[in-house]
C-alpha cells in the first residue's frame, strides 16, 4: 500500500509540476495577447490615420490633375481661337491705325487702299473690313465706292457699324455726323435684347465721348429703356441675384481648422461654419468696391485719344461665333484659379454665364459691366459707373445676404458625443450623448460624466471572471470523486480530489487574473475616452465663445458695406458726361489763338444745330411720327438746305492741300492749311459715310 502512495505521489508531483508550468505558460500567453490587443489598437490607429492621407491625397491629385487638364484645355481653346478668328487680328489693329495715319499724314492713299482691299480679300464675312473699306475710300473722296463698303458693313453687322462710324465721325470733329450714327443705332436697339457691343456705350459715358449732345441723347435713351425694363418684377430679381452670387463668392473659406473641436463635436457646425464665412466676407466685399470707387481715374484730353480707347474696344469684342470657345475658357480658367476645385468653378462659371450671351438686356449689360468687365470688355472708369446705377440691387443684395446669414445663427449650439472604442476583442459604443451649450459648462461636464459611466459600467462588468460559473463544474468532480471513490480507496479519493481542484483552481486562478487584466485595460481604455470626452467639450465651449466674438467681430464691417453702398449714387459720377464732362479738343499747333476762338465758335454752333436735330428725332419718336427702332433713319433729320449744301461746298478729289485730301477734310486740317475760316468750315457737310435710307436695311 505504500508503494502504492509513493507512486502515487510522484504521479500528484509531475501532474503539480505540469500544471504550475501550464500556468506559468498560460500567464505567457495572456501577456502576449496583451501586446496583440495594444498592437491592433495601434495599427487601427496607423491605419486609421493613413486612410485620412491617402484620401487626402487622393483628393490633391484629383485637384492636381483637374488644374493640368485645364490649363490644357486652355491652350488647345486659344489656339483654336488664334486659328480661327486670329485673321481678324490683323484687321482690328489696322482700324486705329488707319485714323492715326489720318492724323498726321504719314500714309500715302494707295498704301491705305491697299491694306483696305487685302484685308478685305482675307476676312470675306467680318464686319471691320468693308468698314475700313470704307474709310479708305473716305480718304480718297471716292464716294461711290465708300457708299457701297458701308451699305456692305451694315449688311455684316449693323450695330456694329453704326456704333464704328459715330465714334469714326466724333473723332474727326463732326457731332452732328456722329450723333446721327449714334441715334440711328439706339433706335435700332431692343432694350431687352442688346447686342454685346453695347458695352462700348456705356464705355462712351464714362470717357465723355459723344460731346454734350450726344449725352443728352444717351441720358433720355438710357433712362427711358431703364424705366421700362424696371417695370419687370423678374428683371429686377434676376439683376439681385446675380448680387447675390457675388456676395456669395467672396465667402471665406471653412473655419474647421480654426475651430477643430467644436466642428467635431456640434451637429451645427456646418450652420456655424457658413455664417462665419459669409460674415467675413462683408470685408472682402468692403475692400474690392472700395477699391473700386476709389481708383483714380484720368480722361483722356484728346478727343482722339477718348475714342481710339472706345474704338480699340469695339473692334477687338469678339463676335458672337466665339462665344461657346470664351464660355469655355472661361471655366477652364476658373478651375486653375480655384487650385482644381470643379465644383466651386462651375459654380463660378455659371453665376457669370449671363456675361457671355450673344444677346443682353440693358440691365444685364449694367450688372456685368459692374461684376465682371473683362468679359464683355470695359474699363476701370465704366465699371465704375456700372457699380454706381447698381447700387439699388447691391443694396437689396447686401440687405438680404446679411440678413440670410444672421438669421441662420443657431439659437441652441449642441454638443454630440457617440464614439465607439475597440476594447480586446469586443467593440465599445458609446449611446448618442447630445447636450446643449445654453447650459453651464459645468452641468454639460456632469451629464456628460454621468452618461459616460453609466454606459461603461456594465460593459467594464461583462470582463470580470464569472466564478460561479467557472467553479461549479470542478466542485461537481470533486464531490463525484469523493461520493464513488471514498468507500472503496479513501485515500486514493481523497488525493485524487485534491488534484483535480488544486489543478482546476489553478487553471480558474489564472483565468481569472487574465480576465481581471482585461477589464482594468477596458476600464483605463473608457476612462481615458471619457477624460477625453470632458476635454473635447470644454476646448468646444471655448471656442464657441471664441466663434461667437469673431462673428460679432466680422459682422460690424456689415455697417460700413452699408455705407459704402449708400454713397453709390453720388461717387459713380466723377469724370462721367451726366456731370457735364467733355473731352475737350487739343488745338492744332502753330493755329492763332483767334482762330482757335472762331473754330470753338462754329464747333458750338455745330454741336447746337445737332443738338436740335436729335430733339426734333425724339420728338417724332415719341409721337409716332419719327423712325421707330428698327427703321431706316430719315435722311430729312437733317434740313434737306443743309445736305445739298454741303454736297455742292465739298471738293472734289485734288482739290485744296495734300492733307485735306487724305484725311477727308478734317477741321484741324482745315485750320493747319488755311485755306478756309472758322465759319466756312462749320457751314460744310462732310461726306462721311452716314446712316442713309439706302443704309438702314
Amino acid at each position: 500500500m505504500s508503494e502504492v502512495d509513493l507512486a502515487l505521489h510522484r504521479k500528484v508531483q509531475e501532474v503539480s509540476n505540469l500544471v504550475i508550468r501550464l500556468s506559468e505558460q498560460v500567464g505567457s500567453v495572456s501577456g502576449q495577447v496583451s501586446t496583440v490587443e495594444a498592437n491592433q489598437q495601434q495599427t487601427r490607429t496607423e491605419l486609421q490615420q493613413l486612410r485620412d492621407e491617402f484620401m487626402a491625397f487622393v483628393k490633391q491629385a484629383e485637384a492636381t490633375a483637374n488644374v493640368q487638364r485645364a490649363e490644357t484645355r486652355i491652350g488647345a481653346i486659344e489656339d483654336k481661337i488664334d486659328h480661327e478668328y486670329g485673321h481678324h487680328k490683323t484687321v482690328r489693329r489696322t482700324a486705329v491705325g488707319m485714323l492715326q495715319a489720318f492724323d498726321i499724314g504719314l500714309v500715302s492713299e494707295d498704301n491705305v487702299r491697299m491694306v483696305g482691299d487685302q484685308l478685305m480679300l482675307q476676312t470675306p464675312r467680318y464686319w471691320l473690313a468693308p468698314a475700313l473699306v470704307a474709310l479708305a475710300s473716305w480718304s480718297a473722296d471716292d464716294r461711290t465706292l465708300c457708299d457701297r463698303a458701308v451699305d456692305e458693313a451694315f449688311r455684316r453687322s449693323p450695330d456694329r457699324t453704326s456704333l464704328f462710324f459715330a465714334l469714326v465721325l466724333r473723332r474727326q470733329g463732326r457731332p452732328e455726323s456722329a450723333v446721327r450714327w449714334l441715334r440711328h443705332y439706339l433706335l435700332a436697339q431692343d432694350p431687352a435684347a442688346l447686342g454685346r457691343e453695347f458695352a462700348v456705350i456705356l464705355e462712351a459715358i464714362a470717357q465723355g465721348a459723344f460731346g454734350p449732345v450726344g449725352r443728352e441723347l444717351l441720358d433720355r435713351t438710357l433712362a427711358e429703356w431703364r424705366s421700362q425694363l424696371m417695370d419687370s418684377a423678374e428683371a429686377q430679381a434676376k439683376q439681385v441675384r446675380r448680387w447675390r452670387d457675388e456676395l456669395e463668392s467672396l465667402r471665406g473659406p471653412s473655419q474647421a481648422a480654426e475651430f477643430p473641436r467644436l466642428a467635431a463635436v456640434s451637429p451645427q457646425w456646418v450652420t456655424l461654419d457658413g455664417v462665419l464665412s459669409s460674415a467675413r466676407g462683408q470685408q472682402p466685399v468692403l475692400d474690392k468696391y472700395k477699391a473700386v470707387m476709389d481708383r483714380e481715374f484720368q480722361p483722356s484730353e484728346r478727343i482722339e485719344d477718348a475714342v481710339d480707347d472706345i474704338l480699340d474696344r469695339l473692334v477687338s469684342e469678339y463676335d458672337n461665333e466665339e462665344l461657346p470657345l470664351r464660355r469655355d475658357l472661361a471655366f477652364n480658367q476658373a478651375v486653375v484659379d480655384h487650385d482644381g476645385d470643379l465644383s466651386t468653378a462651375r459654380r463660378i462659371a455659371d453665376a457669370d454665364a449671363a456675361s457671355y450671351e450673344e444677346t443682353l438686356d440693358y440691365l444685364t449689360v449694367q450688372t456685368t459691366a459692374a461684376l465682371n468687365p473683362q468679359a464683355i470688355g470695359t474699363s476701370p472708369a465704366t465699371q465704375r459707373l456700372s457699380v454706381a446705377a447698381c447700387h439699388d440691387w447691391f443694396q437689396q443684395a447686401h440687405a438680404a445676404h446679411t440678413r440670410d446669414y444672421r438669421a441662420a445663427v443657431p439659437q441652441d449650439v449642441q454638443a454630440q458625443f457617440a464614439t465607439s472604442h475597440s476594447v480586446g476583442s469586443r467593440l465599445f459604443q458609446l449611446p448618442t450623448w447630445v447636450g446643449s451649450f445654453t447650459q453651464p459648462l459645468a452641468s454639460l461636464e456632469k451629464a456628460l460624466s454621468d452618461h459616460w459611466d453609466h454606459c461603461t459600467g456594465p460593459f467594464v462588468d461583462a470582463f470580470a471572471f464569472p466564478w460561479l460559473k467557472k467553479v461549479a463544474p470542478p466542485v461537481g468532480v470533486v464531490a463525484a470523486i469523493l461520493l464513488f471513490l471514498a468507500g472503496t480507496w479513501p485515500a486514493f479519493a481523497i488525493g485524487a480530489a485534491a488534484i483535480v481542484a488544486l489543478v482546476w483552481g489553478l487553471i480558474l486562478r489564472n483565468q481569472a487574473q487574465t480576465a481581471q487584466r482585461a477589464q482594468d485595460a477596458a476600464r483605463e481604455l473608457l476612462e481615458r475616452a471619457k477624460t477625453e470626452s470632458l476635454h473635447q467639450l470644454r476646448g468646444a465651449s471655448a471656442e464657441l465663445t471664441d466663434w461667437y466674438e469673431k462673428f460679432t467681430a466680422a459682422d460690424r464691417t456689415e455697417a460700413k458695406v452699408r455705407e459704402l453702398i449708400a454713397t453709390l449714387p453720388t461717387a459713380g459720377g466723377g469724370a462721367s458726361p451726366f456731370e457735364g464732362r467733355t473731352v475737350r479738343r487739343e488745338p492744332a499747333p502753330g493755329v492763332p489763338a483767334a482762330r482757335e476762338d472762331a473754330a470753338a465758335e462754329a464747333w458750338a454752333r455745330e454741336a447746337a444745330a445737332a443738338a436740335q436735330t436729335v430733339k426734333g428725332s425724339a420728338a417724332e419718336a415719341r409721337t409716332g411720327e419719327g423712325a421707330a427702332p428698327g427703321a431706316p433713319v430719315r435722311e430729312d433729320a437733317v434740313p434737306a438746305s443743309q445736305v445739298r449744301q454741303g454736297a455742292a461746298a465739298e471738293p472734289q478729289p485734288g482739290e485744296g492741300s495734300a492733307d485735306e485730301s487724305r484725311t477727308g477734310k478734317e477741321s484741324v486740317a482745315e485750320a493747319q492749311t488755311g485755306k478756309e475760316s472758322a465759319p466756312e468750315a462749320s457751314a460744310r457737310k462732310d461726306t462721311v459715310p452716314e446712316p442713309e435710307e439706302d443704309s438702314a436695311r
